[in-house]
This record gives C-alpha cells, sequence and structure tokens, in this order.
C-alpha cells in the first residue's frame, strides 16, 4: 500500500484539507491518504492550538465516510515537537510492507532545508506537492523525489474559520458537515 501522509494541525481540518487530498488519490500513486494530526509543529506557536484529541476528534469526523482517508494519531505518542523525519522513521518500522510519501504545499516546500533531517527526507521519500499562492519557487523543485501535482488554488485557512467562528459569522460550507456540529455542539473555538 502506498500511504501519502498529509501533515498538519488541523486546527479545524476543512474542505480545502480534503479536496487537496481527494486531488493526491486522483492525481498521484498514492492509495491511501493519513491525515497526521501533529500535537506540536516545531516552526508554531501552541497558544492557538485546540487540544490535540479534539484536533483528531474533528479530522475523525471529516474523514469517517472514506475508507481511503484516515485521520491518525501517530505522533501523539512520539516526542514533542513533532519532527516529520521521526515519523517518517517510527512509521516506516511499524508498517514495512507500506510506501510512505509526504503530501505537502508549495509554501512547505520552500523552507524544507529547515527541517531536521531534510536531507534523509529527500533521499528515502517522494514529496508530492501541491501548488500555493505566492509561494516561490525553492532549491527542490528540479529535485528527483520532488514530485508536483495540480489541485485547485484555495484560499482557505484554519485561522480564518477560527477568525469567523470567534466574530460569531457562518463557517458552515468551510468545514464537513460533521464537524460543522462537533465545533457547535462542543463550542469549540470560542
Amino acid at each position: 500500500m502506498h500511504v501519502g501522509l498529509f501533515f498538519g494541525s488541523f486546527n479545524p481540518i476543512h474542505v480545502g484539507h480534503l479536496i487537496l487530498a481527494q486531488t493526491a488519490l486522483n492525481d498521484t500513486p498514492v492509495d491511501r491518504v493519513w491525515f497526521v494530526v501533529s500535537p506540536q509543529n516545531p516552526f508554531k506557536e501552541k497558544k492557538n492550538l485546540l487540544a490535540e484529541v479534539d484536533r483528531l476528534r474533528l479530522a475523525e469526523l471529516a474523514v469517517d465516510d472514506r475508507p481511503e482517508f484516515l485521520a491518525s494519531n501517530v505522533e501523539f505518542a512520539l516526542p514533542r515537537p513533532s519532527y516529520t523525519i521521526d515519523t517518517l522513521t517510527h512509521l516506516r518500522d511499524r508498517y514495512r510492507s507500506y510506501t510512505f510519501s509526504l503530501i505537502m504545499g508549495q509554501d512547505n516546500l520552500q523552507y524544507l532545508h529547515k527541517w531536521k533531517n531534510h536531507e534523509a527526507i529527500l533521499k528515502y521519500y517522494d514529496l508530492y506537492v501541491y501548488p500555493r499562492q505566492g509561494a516561490a519557487a525553492s532549491p527542490y523543485d528540479a529535485h528527483e523525489r520532488v514530485h508536483f501535482f495540480e489541485a485547485p488554488l484555495l484560499n482557505i485557512s484554519a485561522s480564518y474559520i477560527r477568525g469567523l467562528i470567534q466574530s460569531g459569522k457562518s463557517y458552515r460550507y468551510v468545514v464537513p458537515d460533521a464537524v460543522y456540529e462537533h465545533i457547535q455542539k462542543k463550542g469549540l473555538f470560542l
């Protein structure tokens, strides 16, 4: 099985994430997409993050009806902050018959040189990269392990959704229905 790992805070998960995952399934060799909920990204502040179990629950609700998608808590048991290479090593050891690749935005690719052991990631794993508005070219664009795929340019962000929630405005169609209902029921992000 070829699994595309889509890492993120998913604070909250939204339709843009799901559209990108579906596009990766359609246009890359991956058979499955795992949404890896990161408890703590080393490049982001933790203060605005919903509790990791709540973010995982929202991701589970978003993908519940899709057998090709999985919300993963693999990083919850790993040391923090979460480093992609450590997660990849853990998964490779645990699922020896699987092939793992990364699904990432072009904006993240331009900062790959700041990632822990980024050379090992490029040596052993394929990166499937979707376009991001305003992302600059990177020295990795022509790397043999970097593969670009076309995806809709959606300017939806989790911070935009949190802003809508906190200002009492509707965010109904930017998250899946089950995610919307859970956020409303639990009063999340207020």
